[in-house]
Formats: C-alpha cells, sequence, structure tokens
C-alpha cells in the first residue's frame, strides 16, 4: 500500500461523532504505542473537527462530493464512522475508490453491507483498494472467532454456535441512540434485504457434515447455565459471506453458523419479549418508526439513550462471546458419519460500543497498512474475515485486550 504518497496514513471521518471521538482516541493511543518503530501520521474529518495542531484536520462534509474526494486523496485508509451508513456510507465508499483508497466502516447493516458489495467490488478490484465494512464488535470477534476455531480444531470444522453475554456494572447498560436508527431502519426496510438475497442468485455453499440445527426463538444454553434468543446483529450475514469467499478463494471447508445472545433468567426473558414485540409492532409503520426514533429510551426500556453511556458506564461493561464448535478429526469422512470433535473457545474484550469497535476497527486500519502481502491479493469489497484470514489482526487484538483463547478441545 503506497503509504509515502500520502500526507496521512489513517483520516477518522466523522471524527466528532459519538463513536468518532472514541475511534480519535484510540488512534491517538496507537501513535504513542511503546511497539510503535515509526510515525503514524494521522487526520481527523469532518464538518467541524477541533484536535491539537499535532493532528491533521480535514473540512469535508458527506453532501458534498468534492470535498470527500479532497479528504480520500489524504489519506492512504479512510476510518469512517458516519452512520447510519444505509444513508450517509455509499458517498465515502465511491469517493475513495475513485481516489485510490481504502476504507473501513463498523457497520452493523446487512443491506448495506450486500449492496456495496454488490455495485463497487469489482470497481475496488480494479483500483487494487480494500473496503472492508462491519469492523466493530459488528463483526469482528464473531467473523474472527469463527477463523480462530477452526485454525485451532485439529480437524475439520463443520458447525458453529456462538453466545454472546454482555456484563454491566450496578448503573446497567447504555448504548448511543444512532446505533438504534441503524437498527429501526434496517428492520423496516427487512423485505428488500430479501428481495437482494435473492436477486443475487448465488450457488448455495455446500454443508459439510450434519446440517445445524437452529434453536427455537427462546432456548436454554446448559453449558452457560442461561436462556438465549438469537442475536439479531450482522454477526450470521457476515460470517456467511466469509465462509463463502474462503471455500470459493483459498478452497476451505465452510463452516455453518448460528449466533445467539444470553439473556440471563426467566424474567429478563419476559421483559426482552415484551421490548420485541413492541419493537416489532411499531417498526412496520412509518409513524412507529418515527415514534421510536424520537423516543429510544422508553422504548428500548433504558437501554438505548440521545446521551449514550456515561464514562462509568463504560468501564464497567464486558462482554465474552463463547464458541460451541464440532467437527470431524482427519481420519474421519464428514460423509454419512457424526462430528467426533468437539471444541469450544471464547472471545473476551472490554465493553463493546466504544472501547471495543475503536480498538478493533483501529487495529484493522494497522493490519491493512502493515500485512499487506498477507491480504487478498487483488482489492475488493470484503468482509473482516475474507480481508484479514492470513494476517496478524487477531494477535494484534490479544495485545490490546481482545482476548481469543481456547477453553476446551475433545475427541469423542
Amino acid at each position: 500500500m503506497a503509504t509515502q504518497q500520502r500526507p496521512f496514513h489513517l483520516v477518522v471521518f466523522g471524527a466528532s461523532g459519538f463513536t468518532g471521538q472514541f475511534v480519535t482516541e484510540e488512534v491517538a493511543r496507537e501513535q504513542v504505542s511503546p511497539e510503535r518503530t515509526s510515525h503514524l501520521p494521522w487526520a481527523v474529518a469532518g464538518r467541524g473537527p477541533t484536535l491539537s495542531s499535532e493532528v491533521g484536520i480535514i473540512i469535508c462534509d458527506i453532501t458534498n462530493p468534492a470535498s470527500l474526494d479532497e479528504m480520500a486523496k489524504q489519506a492512504t485508509v479512510v476510518l469512517n464512522c458516519v452512520g447510519p451508513y444505509r444513508f450517509y456510507g455509499e458517498p465515502v465508499i465511491k469517493a475513495c475508490i475513485e481516489n485510490g483508497t481504502s476504507c473501513i466502516d463498523i457497520s452493523g447493516e446487512p443491506q448495506f453491507l450486500k449492496l456495496m458489495y454488490w455495485k463497487y467490488h469489482e470497481k475496488a478490484a480494479e483500483k487494487g483498494v480494500y473496503i472492508i465494512g462491519s469492523s466493530g464488535f459488528d463483526s469482528i470477534p464473531a467473523d474472527l472467532g469463527v477463523i480462530y476455531t477452526r485454525n485451532k480444531m485439529n480437524g475439520t470444522l463443520t458447525a458453529v454456535e456462538s453466545f454472546l453475554t454482555i456484563r454491566s456494572g450496578p448503573e446497567g447498560l447504555c448504548i448511543h441512540d444512532g446505533t438504534w436508527k441503524s437498527a429501526v431502519y434496517g428492520f423496516g426496510d427487512k423485505s428488500n434485504l430479501k428481495k437482494l438475497r435473492n436477486e443475487s442468485d448465488m450457488k448455495p455453499v455446500p454443508i459439510v457434515g450434519p446440517k445445524l440445527k437452529r434453536r427455537w426463538p427462546i432456548s436454554y444454553c446448559r453449558e452457560l447455565n442461561s436462556y438465549s434468543i438469537p442475536f439479531l446483529g450482522a454477526d450470521v450475514s457476515v460470517v456467511k459471506r466469509t465462509q463463502r469467499y474462503l471455500h470459493e478463494n483459498l478452497e476451505q471447508s465452510p463452516v455453518q453458523y448460528a449466533a445467539y445472545v444470553t439473556v440471563g433468567g426467566i424474567t429478563s426473558v419476559i421483559k426482552l419479549m415484551f421490548a420485541g414485540l413492541f419493537f416489532l409492532f411499531f417498526v412496520r409503520f412509518g409513524i412507529g418508526r418515527q415514534l421510536l426514533i424520537k423516543f429510544p429510551w422508553l422504548f428500548s426500556f433504558g437501554y438505548f439513550s440521545k446521551q449514550g453511556p456515561t464514562q462509568k458506564q463504560i468501564d464497567a461493561s464486558s462482554f465474552t462471546m463463547t464458541f460451541f464448535g464440532q467437527g470431524f478429526s482427519q481420519d474421519i469422512s464428514p460423509v454419512k458419519n457424526k462430528p467426533n470433535i468437539r471444541i469450544c473457545t471464547q472471545v473476551k474484550g472490554p465493553e463493546v460500543g466504544y472501547v471495543t469497535t475503536p480498538i478493533a476497527m483501529v487495529q484493522a486500519a494497522m493490519t491493512l497498512l502493515n500485512d499487506v502481502s498477507d491480504l487478498p491479493k487483488a482489492g475488493g469489497v470484503f468482509t473482516p474475515g475474507a480481508a484479514f484470514s492470513r494476517t496478524k489482526l487477531i494477535d494484534r487484538l490479544n495485545e490490546r485486550g481482545i482476548e481469543f483463547s481456547v477453553i476446551s478441545s475433545t475427541e469423542v
């Protein structure tokens, strides 16, 4: 990647936004890291970001394509923090591709991610740039967690279930309403996502070993002693795209995947059922979506707010994502046999939205800059797993507090 030709290796676009501020702080920490052996020139960009004179400042606006071009021309990699991406993501990607700049975002919006692939993958490949979405908590822990589990299994991994557990302190959890808006618009436009999938006309990825059975909408996980519900974020969509890429391009055996989130005891289950029913009812109508967006704290039972979490809430929060995988030893054929290897791995880390997400996004960018020979040979629009499966990104995350580990591995 031709970093010498651009004044800035990294540019944080949307640096003054809620999440952008945390990403900016993470880039600043990366710049002064004791492990750094070279200078990291970087800048912030947006309508009016203000930082010390040691950091480059680029004034640009999502509604002004010329200003986005000027930003892209000065960067090797743009870290795009401006969402919802379904409204504001495409102009940045277009400007980056046209100006030979790679781009990373933290979108958890499956429709946007798929649409950008269909519209821009070939153009990005022609330019030799990398457009990598969902590079925050959605969906680096899940996507790379499946790859890590596959790499640690002494055999062929065929299926994985992940269970996300979020822990909070005495003041509880809170998420900024930007994420809430993305969810409201995403669920409100679900029919178009289904239409996009149907129009893609791609061959199904082969199923290796027994088909992974989906759990009930509310199920009990004995291993974790907790009830769980399906995880409705982008993880399943992203992991499936990664597995398709690894199968079609690297001839790796595809892994089936399902994602769940633990919700504790039966009281929590009942609360979530009511919240989910309210949400799914209101999101179907225009006026309902307006109410959901106007009163996030009310309709999310306090989990989302326009103010976002306090620093105390952030400091007291953490996550664990547990992966239960099954597969076959090298001497057993997956055809008509039962899996004879089970493996359990974990990804653990700090608060998901404003600590883990900035770390994941910045380390993805550093991997783009430093592990060029291990990236896909041509550019394109990629998932994190497709782009980084052969890089040192997992090692970088481990060093910064997002820990990947094997809990157990047994042959039965």
